[in-house]
């Protein structure tokens, strides 16, 4: 016989039995339950409404027995009253051991993630099969489904409103007991983590200004920032400047040492001492740079889902990144990089920042302050980003001043901001240390 025929998709229907049969009979054990499996988790559609029920009593409040159990079944059109009663009797008998349902919750997930990954199997084995489209493409799909497993996510169901409710109680409840502790990634500026409530998960952040204008700067003190905070991993793509370019700049915003004197060499021992001690901190994050040359969005994801705990991605910059395929038109081609860069976002679950140019429409108007219609190249890139931020200085545009040198202020206009209100957010910039600082911050250090 062939063996294909002897392949059974892997399940146990005595485990799902049991399981919900101790539920029943102890419905504390739900707790225990929901943090393991979903409905989706099961073989047996019938045993997937089941506990979808069981579920549905509990966010109401309702007590779970027998009889209310089988009435919510017939209300709910999935037996007949006495098909019910017969069925819940029979799960009830093979519920004895509510003190195992953790292990039967596992052995019900360990089975469902082995179906899940035979279905990607046959999904990726029947587009290889029919030769469509780029081999590269296809594994990165492939990938990227594979790696939605691993992270225990379902990427073909729907979620049923119930079991999304339960997430978001939980996030209001850790983000009332925890407070700030608990809102999105702090980009370690207090005025901007006003605004923002921190940098969201699966927020796509788009940092624009014309050229000069520090946004560079700006994304690397926000990444440093985040690694010795958060102590996860922050992952910079720079496809301007080298790693060591980008490591020098970091070096002396957090050192306070001029810019110059790192490239020159010319230091002095307390400056030595200083870059000894940053240097030794920003030994101790989980800071990776990647400084490849043309990276497109395709390389990044199979980059990072490698990435243990990895908290912050930095992207500098979008106009030197290129899409996966061939497209003539740079506009078209902006706006792929851009949706595929929100589509990485939400399948890292962490927030992306990404460097921009802005057009030269600022030159002409005499309030020369960013707007959203500066953004280059494509309009898709306001639609794709969560948030944009735009920066302006004064002093730019008049180079008399020379504020450059030794500080001036900068703000940090919040131009789209998905979650809640736009503002601008004044902050010191010192150029020569290629840093940003908070207003509060700065008045804090002159004390």
């Amino acid at each position: 016989m062939n063996d294909e025929l002897l392949k059974k998709l892997p399940f146990s229907l005595v485990t799902e039995q049991s399981l919900l049969g101790s539920i029943i009979i102890a419905p504390d054990t739900l707790d225990d339950v929901v943090q393991i499996i979903s409905p989706n988790d099961f073989y047996i559609e019938e045993h997937a409404q089941i506990f979808t029920a069981i579920k549905e009593l509990f966010l109401n409040s309702k007590d779970i027995d027998f009889v209310t159990l089988v009435d919510a079944l017939v209300t709910k059109g999935v037996y007949t009253e006495s098909a019910a009663t017969d069925y819940i009797t029979q799960l009830v008998h093979r519920g004895n051991n509510a003190l195992n349902v953790k292990d039967y919750a596992k052995i019900i997930k360990d089975k469902s993630l082995l179906r899940r990954l035979i279905d990607v199997c046959n999904e990726v084995s029947d587009k290889a099969y029919s030769e469509e489209g780029e081999a590269a493409r296809l594994v990165d799909y492939a990938e990227s489904l594979v790696f939605d497993i691993a992270q225990g996510r379902d990427s073909k169901n729907f979620r049923h409103i119930s079991d999304v409710i339960n997430d978001v109680y939980k996030n209001l409840h850790t983000m009332a007991t925890e407070g700030e502790a608990a809102q999105g990634t702090k980009t370690g500026f207090s005025g901007v983590d006003q605004v923002l409530a921190g940098m969201g998960n699966s927020d796509l952040i788009l940092v624009g200004a014309r050229p000069g204008m520090g946004k560079t700067s700006f994304a690397l003190n926000i990444a440093t920032n985040v690694a010795v905070q958060s102590k996860k991993t922050v992952c910079i793509f720079s496809l301007e400047m080298s790693a060591e370019q980008l490591v020098s700049r970091i070096i002396s915003s957090e050192a306070m040492i001029d810019s110059y004197a790192l490239r020159t060499g010319n230091l002095d021992s307390k400056q030595w001492n200083e870059i000894a001690k940053t240097t030794t901190k920003l030994a101790g994050c989980n800071i990776l740079i990647d400084d490849t040359t043309g990276m497109t969005v395709t390389g990044m994801k199979g980059k990072l889902r490698r990435v243990k705990d990895l908290g912050l991605v930095v992207v500098d910059y979008l106009g030197l990144m290129q899409s996966d395929r061939r497209i003539d038109n740079r506009v078209n081609e902006v706006a792929e990089i851009s949706r595929n860069l929100k589509i990485m976002a939400k399948e890292l679950n962490v927030p992306v920042v990404c460097c921009a140019q802005l057009s030269r429409g600022p030159e002409s108007r005499t309030d020369k302050r960013p707007m959203l219609s500066d953004l280059r190249d494509s309009g898709a890139i306001e639609q794709d980003a969560d948030i944009v931020i735009f920066l302006y200085k004064d002093d730019y545009y008049d180079k008399q001043e020379n504020s450059n040198e030794e500080g001036c202020i900068a703000e940090v206009i919040i131009a789209k901001n998905r979650h809640g209100s736009t503002s601008t957010v004044k902050m010191g910039w010192i150029g020569r240390y290629t840093k940003f600082r908070t207003i509060a911050t700065d008045m804090e250090a002159g004390q």
